[in-house]
């Protein structure tokens, strides 16, 4: 082989060398980009509070599907209030006539459930039923993930998170779990998409992390720059085939009276 042969193979070594260096160079950037853009759990919890927290009274009708696979289809109409600057709400039963008249209240960190027949006021815990509904009084609230869970970590204490697709969304999914004696869960799966981290799914899980239920965000209506999770839908993973679907309509802010979140205004209400 002469002098020039060689050389130019040294020199091919050598270019190929470069290339696959620049190669890994550009690959090891782009995941630490990628990296980098991923965001903590910590961010996600708090993105999804802030985006679904309305500063402002609201008042709207939700309409809710009922199948139950012992007792058929059973639809429930009501009337829901919210004072979100200090965290009240109140639903009252409008149909049907067995319902009606029955009513839900939210005060500070008390919840009541009230039943029109006995004119009683029960104390309730924030997983409890509306109306025998998968839908639940938490389902309802201001959410306070951020406050109220925190995520699990690998070995290297490290957020565990996921990027999946759920269906053909981009998303992340993560795992949270509270040690607050009164959250409805104190368990979850959530899954957000990528792009405005709204969830998209959530599995509601006990302390023992055995599946409840599993809730699909259907569609989002934004507002400004808030979103509300017009409807939903709640598997119960207890009772296969059972499901309950509620939808939010006729969305209005104007200012809610404090007098409105009362018992005495629940039971003058109902009269």
């Amino acid at each position: 082989m002469n002098y020039k042969t060689t050389r130019s193979i040294q020199n091919n070594r050598t270019t190929a060398l470069t290339i696959f260096l620049m190669g890994l160079l550009i690959t090891s950037s782009l995941s630490a980009s990628s990296i980098k853009q991923k965001p903590s759990i910590t961010e996600i919890l708090k993105q999804i509070d802030t985006q679904q927290t309305i500063e402002k009274d609201v008042t709207a009708k939700v309409a809710i599907l009922q199948q139950d696979i012992e007792q058929g289809i059973k639809q429930m109409e009501s009337i829901y209030f919210a004072k979100n600057s200090t965290d009240k709400f109140l639903i009252v039963m409008t149909a049907p006539e067995s319902e009606k008249g029955n009513g839900y209240l939210k005060s500070d960190e008390h919840f009541w459930m009230y039943r029109r027949n006995t004119r009683t006021f029960q104390h309730i815990s924030r997983d409890e039923s509306i109306a025998g509904s998968d839908a639940n009084t938490s389902d309802f609230e201001t959410p306070k993930y951020e406050l109220q869970y925190k995520g699990k970590k690998d070995a290297n204490d490290n957020d565990i998170i996921q990027i999946i697709n759920l269906g053909n969304i981009p998303a992340y999914k993560i795992d949270v779990v509270s040690d607050l004696p009164n959250v409805a869960y104190p368990n979850l799966t959530i899954w957000v998409r990528q792009d405005n981290l709204l969830p998209l799914k959530i599995q509601n899980k006990s302390y023992s992390n055995s599946l409840i239920s599993t809730q699909y965000f259907l569609k989002y209506s934004k507002i400004n720059d808030k979103f509300i999770a017009i409807k939903q839908m709640v598997m119960d993973n207890f009772e296969k085939g059972n499901k309950t679907v509620w939808e939010i309509t006729d969305i209005t802010f104007r200012p809610i009276d404090d007098h409105i979140f009362t018992k005495a205004y629940l039971e003058n209400l109902s009269n």
